[in-house]
């Protein structure tokens, strides 16, 4: 009886020290899995990291600097994302740098919407587009005409590709140039010039109306009367006319038989004004701008000829068929006058604005015919200046 009480006792004491070692096996299993399982998540978060980054709109990375006791640390930190889908980005493009060839330009300067409403309050605007070979000897003009009124305008600028503008950070025309290329007078490059700031300018949704202007022109009447002017008429202000002399028709090459015919030939004013469907209409032509990139040559030019005659061919009731920059034509010759100090007089400006011819304003006479004035020299600019107030009322 002796040695069964004790193999029992021995049995129960076998049974207990088996109980404890599973009690510890699963204890230590237990904690490797929380181990593994947090060395696991550690790997996860360094190896999904680097990848989340690659669909980050931002392409910038910031970093601070943590101090530690004996070395300094760079680490990340948190940027606003950029919303590429943004529509402020879509529809008032702030930046006018980009890297778009012209054919990349144009197309999507071409883009328009079905929908005729817009998703956004739109105020309409003027782009006052400027072509330059340089400098602006008006600027300080343009900067009184233009004044309290800079929801109602954009401005754009083609210079030469190397000519960096120095302008005050507050002044309108600060960061306005547009990726440009070199122009040649009487070639087709005025006419490329001329395109490529319509494109520039159609990315904005909110401009209706597109002057080109140079750094020879001025306003002759001041922001109010230029903006409701335009923005109110139904044509767009395009000079297209048949001329019949050897300047306008002998400019003509049969070449261009059959899609342009002589009768068809037009002559205009380079410094037009147009609405926004037709700008639209001018950078997304390429069969014609071709013609006249091949065979319009000198003594052809293609910045006299291309846009009057397209426009003649097919949207010529959408046409005022004149200008509104005044220029005088009065020397002969194939440049207009230009007019200095000596020349800028009260008279001399109230005869622009108002010289007694009539012209069609939305199928209705006026005597206001002309907004803009051109050419003239860096010495009007005082003369001008001290005549804005009182005569040009701005």
């Amino acid at each position: 009886m002796a040695r069964g009480r004790g193999d029992k006792e021995d049995a129960e004491k076998y049974s207990g020290l088996l109980k404890l070692v599973q009690i510890l096996s699963f204890l230590v299993v237990f904690v490797a899995g929380i181990i593994i399982g947090l060395a696991t998540s550690a790997h996860i978060d360094t190896y999904f990291s680097p990848q989340s980054q690659l669909f980050s709109t931002s392409t910038v990375t910031s970093f601070h600097i943590s101090r530690s006791k004996n070395s300094y640390r760079q680490t990340p930190s948190p940027s606003p994302p950029l919303d590429c889908l943004s529509m402020d980005v879509f529809i008032h493009p702030t930046n006018l740098t980009h890297k778009l060839s012209d054919d990349e330009l144009f197309w999507r300067a071409s883009l328009t919407p079905y929908k005729k409403e817009y998703p956004f309050p739109r105020v309409p605007k003027v782009a006052f587009m400027f072509l330059t070979r340089g400098p602006l000897p008006f600027m300080p003009l343009w900067e009184r005409f233009f004044k309290d009124h800079y929801k109602y305008f954009s401005i754009y600028l083609h210079t030469p590709p190397d000519y960096d503008l120095n302008v005050s950070t507050d002044s309108p025309f600060y960061g306005r140039q547009i990726p440009s290329k070199r122009v040649e007078w009487g070639t087709v490059s005025l006419a490329d010039a001329e395109r490529r700031l319509l494109a520039n300018a159609l990315l904005d949704f909110s401009n209706e109306r597109f002057v080109l202007l140079s750094e020879s022109c001025i306003p002759v009447c001041n922001f109010p009367t230029v903006y409701k002017y335009l923005i109110g008429s139904s044509y767009s202000f395009v000079e297209s006319y048949d001329d019949p002399t050897r300047y306008g028709r002998g400019r003509y090459n049969r070449k261009m038989l059959p899609h342009i015919k002589l009768y068809q030939w037009r002559k205009g004013s380079q410094w037009f004004e147009m609405q926004r469907s037709v700008a639209m209409y001018i950078i997304s032509d390429t069969k014609y701008y071709n013609l006249f990139k091949k065979y319009c040559k000198p003594v052809c030019y293609p910045d006299e000829h291309y846009i009057p005659t397209y426009l003649n061919m097919f949207h010529g009731s959408m046409n005022a068929n004149r200008t509104v920059t005044w220029v005088d034509w009065s020397m002969g010759g194939p440049h207009p006058a230009t007019h200095g100090r000596v020349n800028v007089t009260e008279g001399f400006i109230k005869a622009i604005r108002n010289n007694g011819t009539l012209c069609q304003y939305n199928d209705e006479q006026t005597s206001v015919c002309y907004l803009f004035a051109r050419k003239f020299a860096p010495s009007a600019l005082e003369p001008l200046l001290n005549l804005s107030s009182t005569v040009m009322n701005f």
